[in-house]
């Protein structure tokens, strides 16, 4: 279900006021009209529904109908959060990856530098805006209720070092290391019928993947690896593909879990 996700709380009175890109959105994309309703995210992540009274002179006007909407949190309590370790591809890749990771609902992004990457250095900030701007609107379009937060680029040093901060926030958090060539003893069902995990990471590589080195380096920090099929996948594909097949499997993991 598509939403609306408000950068600011709704005044004291209970209406919200939008201007600019919001009610173009609004009023020329979904073509809402007054007396009609839609839903929405308040910046905590409460979800509202709004009535529409006017769309006079380039602002929306709404007033908040209720704010009984069950939070995030509750929609997806029984799935553990997915976070994508991403190499930085080449030309405009990443914004479809952020794109479709946001409607998926990935929780968070972490794009990083490898030793195959083209793009050696940080994202600018105004590259972060554009991401976070995607984020926002794949999260209104596909009705996400993971609140996808981008960070900003490291290098790999940095990534394993956040890898071991994440160790701290959820003791067991999964790490899977997404590889062309078939690395793994096990099958990615095994993996996740050993144990329920509080979180996953997914690691994809850079266009040319991880080098050798690079696989054992994050399989020594813990990761497991995986492949799919016999196929190589363009690293954009692979993300999404990745995602997908783990989402799936934890979702109906009481219907096939190994006992």
């Amino acid at each position: 279900m598509k939403q609306f996700i408000l950068s600011n709380e709704p005044g004291t009175d209970g209406r919200v006021r939008l201007t600019g890109s919001d009610y173009r959105y609004l009023v020329r994309v979904r073509r809402l009209a007054p007396g009609e309703y839609f839903p929405a995210l308040l910046p905590c992540g409460a979800g509202i529904t709004i009535r529409i009274e006017s769309v006079d002179g380039g602002e929306l006007v709404g007033q908040v109908c209720n704010n009984e909407l069950p939070m995030p949190s509750e929609l997806s309590s029984t799935q553990p959060p997915i976070i994508l370790f991403q190499a930085l591809p080449k030309s405009d890749k990443m914004d479809l990856i952020v794109r479709q990771a946001a409607e998926s609902g990935l929780i968070e992004i972490v794009p990083f530098t490898s030793e195959f990457s083209v793009v050696k250095i940080s994202a600018s900030g105004s590259k972060i805006i554009r991401w976070e701007r995607i984020i926002k609107e794949a999260r209104q379009q596909s009705g996400s209720a993971a609140a996808t937060v981008i960070r900003q680029p490291v290098a790999m040093d940095k990534l394993f070092i956040y890898w071991d901060e994440l160790k701290t926030r959820w003791p067991d958090v999964m790490g899977l290391l997404f590889h062309h060539t078939p690395l793994a003893h096990e099958s990615l069902h095994r993996y996740l019928g050993k144990s329920r995990p509080e979180a996953v990471v997914i690691a994809i590589g850079p266009e040319g993947g991880f080098s050798s080195g690079e696989a054992e380096r994050f399989m020594t920090a813990g990761f497991m690896p995986f492949t799919i099929g016999n196929t190589i996948l363009r690293t954009e594909t692979a993300a999404l593909y990745a995602h997908a097949v783990v989402r799936i499997l934890l979702l109906e993991r009481d219907s096939w879990e190994m006992r």
